[in-house]
Order: C-alpha cells, then sequence, then structure tokens
C-alpha cells in the first residue's frame, strides 16, 4: 500500500463521524438496491408458486392432439412434463340449481392429477380410467347425492352455442332465453364411472360455470387412439417457447396450441411485444430512479469529504503528490467505504425485506387470498446486479469529487479558496430583492451565489427527492389505471337482471341475511346522431366505425340506464354534479359517460378514450333503434354532468356507445318508458358471502333471472391492487425517508461548514431576528430553485413512463396536480425544519473562536 492511500486510511480514522456517516449513507442506498432486486425476484416467485397452486405448472397446451403427437412430445428435449387432459359435459340428473344442470368431467393423467390443485376432503384421487373424483358442490347445491362407490352411467359430449355453433367451455355461462335452452348438449360417448373420492369446489371452476367439476384419469401409456390436450412443462422457459412451438406444431401436424400467459409472464416471456416494452420500459425507469437517488446520496457524501479534506489534499500537493495520486486517494476512499458498505447493505436489504415479509405473511393467506406465502429469494443474478449497481453507482458519485481534488492546488488550500470565487458578476442581485424583503433576503440569495457548490449539492438533494417521489407516485398511478383498463372495475358482488320481473321483485334481495347494499335499474337501447364534428379521435380514426357514417353523421348505440331516485340521489353526490342541472321537466337532464375503455385487437393495446366531444348543456335527440332520418326524436335530453365513473352494476359499453343514465320516471309517459317496461330490470348486491347469497337466489329456481356473481374477479383485482400498494407504497416511503435524510445531511453539514461566514456576520452587527430572516429567506430560494428543476425533470420522466405505457394501454397523458401541490408545501417545510435545525447548533458559538477558524 503506498503512503497515499496509508495517510487516506489515516484520514478516514481520525475522522470517525464523517466516515461513519458515508459508510451509513451507502449502506442505505445498497441497502435499498437490495431491497429493490429481492423484492422484485421474491414477488415473481411467489406470483409463480400462487398461479402452480392454482392452475397447474404448465406453459405450453397442445390442443388435440393423438398418441403419437404426445409421445413426440414427450420425448422432446425440452420437455421436463406433461400432463393429458381431456373434458366433456354429461346431464346432472334431478339437479335442484337450474343454472348449474352439467356434469363437467375433467380426465387427467398421474402427473396432471400432482399438479392440477384437487382438495380432497374424503377418499382417494383415481389411479385408473373409469374412477372419478366428485365436487361436495354437488350435494350441497345442486342437493344430487352420490357416496364413494356409486357407479354412474352417463351420456358426455360437447355442449354447442345453437346460434353460431361455438364449442362452449367453463367461462361460458348457461345460454338460454327464460325456460329456453339456447345451446345443447352434443352427445359423443357413453362412459360408466366409479367415485374414489369427495373434493371442494376447485378454485378453476369460475362461480358462473353450468358444470359442476368430476376429476377422472387417462392412463398416458394406453391412449388407444383417444384425442386428448397436451399440457408442457419445460425445461427452461424463455422467448424461445414460442419458436420452438410453432415447429413442433408443423413438424407434427398439431391443429392448436395455446400458453398459460400469466405464469409466462412472472418468468419475463411474453409474446406481446407491446406489453414487453411496457414491463422493460417500467423496469428500466424504476431503476434509472433508484440510481439517480443513490448517486445522490453518496454523491453528497464524498463531496463533502472533499471540502473538509481540502487542507490535507493542498499539503499533499505542496510535497509533491500529482494529480492522478490525488484523484486516486478519492476512488481509494470509495473502495474502502464501498468495501465495508455493500455486503453489510445487503444484508441489511435482505434482512429488511425478510422482516416485511414476516409481517405481510402473518394475514396475507386471508387479506390476499393466497395459498403460498412470501419467501425471501437471492438469486446469483440479483446479487451480481446489485454489487454492479452498487459498485457503478459509488464509482459515479465519487468521480467528480476525485476530479474535484485531483485539481486543488496548495495555494488555493492554504488560502481556502476553492469553494468561493467572486465576482461581482456572479453575486449581483436585483434591487428589488432588497426593497421587497429587505436586507437579509439579499444576503441570503447573496449567500446561496457565493457558495454555489454547496448551493448546487444541496440544491441537486431537493431535485433528487422531487422527482423521486412524483416519479414514483406517478407510477404507481399508472399501474393502478392499467389494471383498470385490462380487468374493468367492479364496484359489486352480483348482478341479478330478470325478465318479467317488478322492481318489487329484485329489491326484496336487498333484505337478505348477507346483502350489505342494493342498486335497482332498469336499461334499453335507444340511438343518436351526431355530426362529425363531435366525434373523439378514436372513433373518426376507427375503420370499422368510420364506414358506418351516413352524410357526415354516425349512429351512437345509446344504453340508457335509469335509477330510482334514491340511488340517483347517491350517484349525483359521488360523481360531484349539480342536483339543480337535472330538474328542468321540459328538458330532462342526464349523466353522460365520458371515457370508456376498451381494447383495440389491431393493435394490441388496451385504449382510454372519450366517448363523445360534448359538453354540459349540450343536448342528445333519442331515436328508436329502427328509426329513420324523417323519424321524429323520441325525446331531447340536456347532458346535465359527465363522468368516468359509472353507478353500481353498470358496465360500461365499448367504443361507438353511450352510456346515458337518467332518473326513474323521466321517460314514465312516452315511447322509451314503454321500452324501459319491456327490458329486462337490473339489481346489482353487495354481500359479505357472495356465495351464500347466489345459492339462496338460485333456490328460488326463478328462470326469469340470471345471476351474475362477479365477486371472484373483484377480489382477485382488489388483492393484485393491495399488493401493488403494499410494496410500491412501502418503496415510496423508503425512499421519501432516505430523501429527507440525505437533505437534513447536506443542509447541516453546509451550515457547520459556514460557521465562519456565520460568525463575521453576526461580528459586524446582524442581529437574532435578522439572521433568522436571512436562513428563514435561504431555505426559500433553496425550495424554488428546487421546485424549479425538479418538478420539470419529474414531468419529463412521467412522459418517458407514459410512452412505455402506450405500448400497452393508452390513455390521455395528465399530470398529477394534487402530488405536486403536495410536494411543493413538504419541500419548503423540509428545507426550512433543515435550515432551523442546523442554525440552532452554531448559535451558540463564540464568534472570536470562529473567526479564528481554519478551514470551513
Amino acid at each position: 500500500m503506498n503512503i497515499i492511500n496509508k495517510m487516506t486510511l489515516r484520514h478516514l480514522r481520525e475522522n470517525k463521524r464523517r466516515s461513519l456517516v458515508t459508510i451509513i449513507g451507502v449502506i442505505i442506498s445498497v441497502a435499498m438496491i437490495t431491497a429493490v432486486t429481492t423484492l422484485g425476484s421474491s414477488f415473481l416467485d411467489l406470483m409463480i408458486r400462487q398461479d402452480i397452486a392454482d392452475n397447474g405448472e404448465w406453459h405450453v397446451q397442445y390442443i388435440n392432439t393423438n398418441e403419437e403427437q404426445v409421445e413426440a412430445i414427450r420425448n422432446d428435449a425440452s420437455t421436463k412434463d406433461i400432463i393429458l387432459s381431456s373434458d366433456g359435459y354429461a346431464e346432472l340428473k334431478n339437479s335442484q340449481n337450474a343454472y348449474k344442470p352439467y356434469l363437467y368431467v375433467r380426465n387427467y393423467n398421474t402427473s396432471g392429477l400432482k399438479n392440477f390443485p384437487v382438495d380432497l376432503t374424503e377418499g382417494r384421487l383415481p389411479n385408473k380410467e373409469g374412477e372419478v373424483v366428485i365436487s361436495e358442490a354437488i350435494r350441497q347445491n345442486a342437493q344430487v347425492t352420490y357416496n364413494i362407490g356409486d357407479e354412474l352411467t352417463i351420456e358426455i359430449g360437447e355442449r354447442m352455442d345453437e346460434s353460431s355453433g361455438r364449442v362452449l367451455t367453463q367461462n361460458d355461462g348457461l345460454i338460454r332465453d327464460g325456460e329456453t335452452m339456447l345451446e345443447q348438449l352434443k352427445i359423443e360417448d357413453t362412459v360408466t364411472l366409479t367415485v374414489v373420492g369427495t373434493m371442494t369446489r376447485p378454485a378453476w371452476e369460475p362461480t358462473w360455470s353450468p358444470g359442476y367439476t368430476v376429476v377422472g384419469y387417462i392412463d398416458d401409456k394406453a391412449l388407444n387412439g383417444a384425442i386428448v390436450d397436451t399440457f408442457v412443462a419445460l425445461n427452461d422457459v424463455n422467448g424461445s417457447i414460442y419458436e420452438d412451438t410453432k415447429q413442433v406444431m408443423n413438424e407434427q401436424k398439431i391443429e392448436g396450441v395455446a400458453y398459460n400467459s400469466s405464469l409466462l409472464r412472472y418468468y419475463g416471456v411474453t409474446d406481446d411485444d407491446g406489453l414487453r416494452k411496457t414491463l422493460y420500459g417500467f423496469g428500466g425507469i424504476i431503476m434509472a430512479v433508484i440510481v439517480i437517488g443513490s448517486i445522490s446520496l453518496i454523491y453528497n457524501a464524498f463531496a463533502i469529504s472533499v471540502s473538509e479534506r481540502s487542507r490535507y489534499l493542498g499539503m499533499l500537493a505542496s510535497v509533491g503528490a500529482t494529480k492522478r495520486q490525488k484523484r486516486n486517494s478519492v476512488f481509494f476512499e470509495g473502495l474502502i467505504i464501498g468495501g465495508i458498505s455493500i455486503p453489510i447493505g445487503i444484508i441489511a436489504g435482505v434482512t429488511g425485506i425478510g422482516v416485511t415479509f414476516l409481517f405481510i405473511n402473518a394475514f396475507a393467506e386471508k387479506a390476499l387470498n393466497v395459498t403460498e406465502k412470501f419467501e425471501v429469494v437471492v438469486t446469483p443474478l440479483t446479487l451480481l446486479l446489485t454489487v454492479f449497481i452498487s459498485s457503478v453507482t459509488i464509482f459515479i458519485s465519487c468521480y467528480l469529487p476525485a476530479r474535484r481534488a485531483s485539481k486543488i492546488s496548495a495555494i488555493d488550500a492554504i488560502r481556502q479558496t476553492q469553494d468561493v470565487r467572486l465576482t461581482s458578476k456572479n453575486v449581483k442581485t436585483s434591487k428589488l430583492v432588497r426593497r421587497i424583503f429587505g436586507l437579509e433576503a439579499e444576503i441570503g440569495l447573496k449567500n446561496t451565489k457565493r457558495n454555489r457548490k454547496r448551493y448546487l449539492a444541496t440544491v441537486f438533494s431537493l431535485v433528487i427527492s422531487i422527482v423521486l417521489f412524483l416519479v414514483v407516485s406517478y407510477f404507481t398511478d399508472r399501474l393502478e389505471q392499467s389494471l383498470e383498463m385490462s380487468q374493468g372495475t367492479y364496484e359489486f358482488d352480483i348482478l341479478v337482471n330478470g325478465s318479467n320481473l317488478s322492481k318489487d321483485d329484485l329489491r326484496r334481495y336487498e333484505t337478505l341475511d348477507n346483502v350489505t347494499s342494493g342498486t335497482y335499474f332498469e336499461n334499453t337501447t335507444v340511438q343518436t346522431v351526431v355530426d362529425e364534428a363531435r366525434l373523439p379521435s378514436a372513433v373518426t380514426e376507427n375503420e370499422d366505425l368510420v364506414s358506418t357514417f351516413v352524410d357526415g353523421k354516425f349512429v351512437y348505440y345509446v344504453s340508457l340506464y335509469q335509477l330510482d331516485d334514491e340511488s340517483f340521489d347517491a350517484y349525483l353526490k359521488q360523481i360531484g354534479a349539480s342536483a339543480s342541472n337535472f330538474e328542468d321537466g321540459e328538458m330532462p337532464g342526464a349523466v353522460l359517460i365520458d371515457e370508456v375503455s376498451y381494447q383495440d385487437v389491431d393493435k394490441k393495446k388496451f385504449v382510454n378514450s372519450k366517448t363523445i366531444e360534448t359538453e354540459i348543456g349540450d343536448t342528445l335527440e333519442l331515436r328508436d333503434e329502427n328509426a329513420t332520418d324523417e323519424t321524429a326524436p323520441l325525446k331531447t335530453i340536456k347532458i346535465g354532468a359527465m363522468t368516468d365513473v359509472p353507478p353500481t352494476g353498470v358496465m360500461t359499453s365499448s367504443l361507438g356507445w353511450l352510456d346515458v343514465i337518467v332518473r326513474e320516471g323521466t321517460f314514465e309517459e312516452d315511447a322509451i318508458g314503454q321500452l324501459m317496461k319491456q327490458s329486462s330490470p337490473s339489481i346489482a348486491l353487495n354481500t359479505s358471502n357472495p356465495e351464500a347469497t347466489q345459492q339462496v337466489i338460485e333456490a328460488e329456481q326463478n328462470m326469469d333471472q340470471y345471476i351474475f356473481n362477479v365477486s371472484e374477479q373483484r377480489e382477485q383485482q382488489e388483492q393484485v391492487l393491495l399488493l401493488l400498494s403494499i410494496f410500491v407504497y412501502g418503496f415510496i416511503v423508503l425512499i421519501s425517508l432516505i430523501s429527507v435524510a440525505n437533505i437534513f445531511n447536506t443542509i447541516s453539514t453546509s451550515v457547520s461548514l459556514r460557521r465562519r461566514e456565520f460568525a463575521m456576520l453576526r461580528s459586524v452587527g446582524m442581529t437574532p431576528k435578522g439572521f433568522n430572516k436571512m436562513v428563514y429567506y435561504e431555505s426559500i430560494f433553496y425550495g424554488m430553485k428546487a421546485l424549479a428543476y425538479g418538478v420539470p425533470v419529474s414531468v419529463l420522466i412521467m412522459y418517458l413512463i407514459y410512452r412505455a405505457q402506450i405500448n400497452t394501454f393508452e390513455a390521455p397523458f395528465t399530470l398529477p396536480w394534487g402530488d405536486i401541490l403536495f410536494v411543493t408545501v413538504v419541500i419548503f417545510l423540509i428545507v426550512g425544519s433543515s435550515m432551523v435545525y442546523a442554525i440552532s447548533k452554531v448559535k451558540s458559538d463564540n464568534i472570536i473562536d470562529r473567526l479564528k477558524q481554519e478551514n470551513n
């Protein structure tokens, strides 16, 4: 070790407090990077394990394969395991649930029975063909009892939609019109099955499916010409899966394929280029934000170190130290600090995530409805990534201070002029500053100009803090918006729609034991004709919709909903609309849903668009669906409010449709009122036990009503949002704490280095009141400068996130004004409190002692 490095080590030992502050700063930075990379790998590991627990471990499904094709797939080098499956429907005789008249028989081979989750309650799994495990829901819900050992002889086949000839699956509800079935069971075989066990209703059986699940067995060693679906678990999951699958299909002449998209996405594999760009864009931007924040924190620590060591570095220069040696002394300091901090930071980050998981796992199963628990997953890749990012971050943080150290001359170090190089132009301030704010404000502004490097270091810390908070907040909002666009929003649990039912027939469901609230509404479909000038760009650019234009006009289909007085008033309050806009009896007011989310199939993205270009007070002429140009409008309505929030139970239409909500009785005596009476009314229910409520309603055996249970989908969406909120807002808190600590450290150290300056001001007569005013004005100047840079930079990064998002989710770019206002207030509070805290530490200094101080 050379003499320069030995002196650097001695300097670190002698300045224990400053060294400790720097090490702690680096540890915090490394811990944050470690926490993020570990959190990412652990979260993906949880989602992979949960998806496998719910849906089995498979990546590719080859549809309708024969025995030869199955063997070829099994022998493929990339195949780890295969699951064979076949299914079919059979009539469930004597079923007491008119909405579930079928048995859904799903057969698996041994691998399938191990992989696909089957929760046995009695008996055993099937181990030969002809044996089955039945769902307990058959006895509990359909009130048909089968015992272990019973034999069932059933006719099995496919469900077919009579109108389209489409084969129906478990994801398709029962198709009927009242008591008339609009689907048929196409029988293909007659089989005899022996019951060997019972199970709970599988998680992969939708609540609206028309068949109770029965799990059987396939002998994959003796298919005997049977046609099955082959699910493949791969040895290595990567982006080549799609090309490899196409090759297998072409070679084996397989007619169809499907992918386990949800599981593949957790591996980072998707065939959707837009989604891939979105994921990589999001990930890259967030990692850049973390690195920039870390550089800010560590850079300030080293910049302060160089300021304190300026005299020492000048002494080295006076005895012959070269620029390279002085520069390397700073890099060596970074190496020592990194060698100590990186291992501790990694341990701290992993430990922090582990403790977080302990708290989360205590309620995750119940609150998030997951069966798997969070586990800390540290892979070699995440460790290498953490060490690499941390090392690069420390190097970049050291670079500028190292260059600065190399340029310190012996004379400058002795005179202490390296930080302050003044000209009259440098410190010139506007005369208005003194006239408006006083002498103290002018001195405070001159101080910011005089100590420019320290001033810029402080402003840089503030700017980084602003950027971190605003960007992460915006990122979280966009994640939630993307989830809502892709999955929709359901503010209810069960929707009951009934033909030939009265309002009282449906509203009585609000009195059921588990029901907490209900919203009754009626709806019908009419039309309105608008000029092309009132059309949003999404309509005018859609080729299918443009083809329907007639003489520059477009016909909107209008889904017209009317709510009862209580529900309508509550809805107006919810959206913040003025009730006075709906009191004109001659021209009734209506609420227009002016935004719609839909999936653009051609562009493979979700789009958020205006439904129509209009304003409050404009009118719509409602016509019958079969209207002609000469037909007079049925009714003219006035737009009293516009919103993107539909009433509870109302699911918005797609592009080219308008959703309009009015008060009950608006069309009582006219033609639209008659259309309303002919339509099927609905009620949306919120309930503490959706399945129990559904069973009570189904028990009435009313074939005039249809039940749509969305509770599972709603709960899943809420779980994802909660999961995102826990981690992302936790990340925001961590970022905010680090930023606040960074600001406090920078400002307090800067003030400490200015003790001689403060003593000089007090020696020439500045009063304590004037001194405080100067500090307050300095704080204001810091905050204003930081906001002037931080907000535009944040907006730029937000726009980059938006550009990454529109590869998959297209929505208008909007600024988070609430967050901007919040961060503005907080910045001034943090700067002000930091300055006041730091000044309180130097107020008691002896003026003579500080004026004799030789260094800053």
